[in-house]
């Protein structure tokens, strides 16, 4: 249970009480937007009859903030973490994140392999994953890793999702994650990173900060681990946030998940820097 969580009369965990973190005022767009249709509601009511004009600039409206929907490191759509915040906290920190877990083959390795290394991980699971092996997703918490939302069935749709579905699909994953190891995630990472413009007022009800990356391997799809590496070093420098996956991992051609063969590189030549691995929850500067 965590320093969030009360327990109930009956012994049964009772809803944790929201944690008030300092948030600044709702995304801009979002402003600019209902703003914008209210400026096109009156000028159809003063010019109907430039009618198509009107709906013309909703379209485009729209156009722009879904494109903007689909670039998983802007911040125009609200606050979102693609580097750690500066401080000296983390003035020699990174953040090693790990997507679509756990999976039953490859998770467990990469556990081993993080032990081994002594380093920390934020793993972004989905919750219907949770569900399916609760007993692994105990055991990332158990090893000391952050285990964090990455909603509840990952659905490629998530970022045309209205808002009630957004809250039920992500308060689907918050709750499955706190039954099962007893910590409420303060994170969330969109499936894919795609979002749309409603989603920051959900996360705020939720009590969840949005995180991306700084860089990525793509090692969903690609099968050679030098090439994953270099994507993930090129440049690397503190405060970065590496994406990494144990679910739905590509293979080497040997037949080995791609993770496992990168995670040692990517360790190595970050020790070389003399950086060292925090979860995002570590990373915190009002911690």
């Amino acid at each position: 249970m965590n320093e969030f969580s009360t327990t109930s009369h009956g012994g049964e965990p009772a809803p944790a009480p929201p944690r008030r973190w300092p948030l600044t005022g709702y995304p801009a767009m979002l402003a600019a937007t209902a703003a914008w249709h209210v400026i096109v509601l009156a000028g159809w009511l003063l010019a109907p009859a430039a009618w198509l004009w009107w709906l013309a600039a909703i379209v485009v409206n729209h156009a722009i903030f879904t494109v903007t929907g689909l670039l998983p490191r802007t911040s125009l759509l609200g606050p979102n973490w693609t580097r750690l915040p500066a401080g000296a906290r983390n003035a020699d920190a990174i953040a090693l994140t790990i997507d679509d877990g756990p999976d039953p083959v490859v998770t467990p390795q990469v556990l081993d392999l993080l032990d081994t290394f002594g380093v920390r991980a934020t793993f972004f699971c989905i919750g219907a994953n949770v569900q399916r092996y609760p007993a692994l997703a105990r055991e990332i918490v158990a090893r000391g890793h952050a285990l964090e939302n990455h909603s509840q069935v990952h659905v490629h749709t998530f970022s045309v999702t209205l808002p009630g579905a957004l809250t039920r699909e992500i308060d689907a994953a918050q709750r499955t994650l706190e039954a099962v190891c007893g910590e409420r995630p303060m994170f969330f990472r969109a499936p894919a990173g795609l979002r749309n413009i409603f989603l920051e007022p959900v996360l705020r009800q939720l009590d969840l900060r949005l995180a991306a990356w700084t860089r990525r391997g793509y090692d969903t799809r690609e099968r050679d681990p030098g090439v994953v590496a270099r994507r993930l070093l090129n440049g690397l420098a503190a405060r970065d946030i590496l994406l990494l996956h144990d679910g739905n991992a590509a293979l080497t051609s040997e037949g080995t998940p791609l993770i496992l063969a990168v995670l040692p590189r990517v360790i190595d030549a970050a020790r070389q820097k003399q950086l060292r691995f925090v979860t995002l929850r570590e990373a915190r500067i009002d911690a």
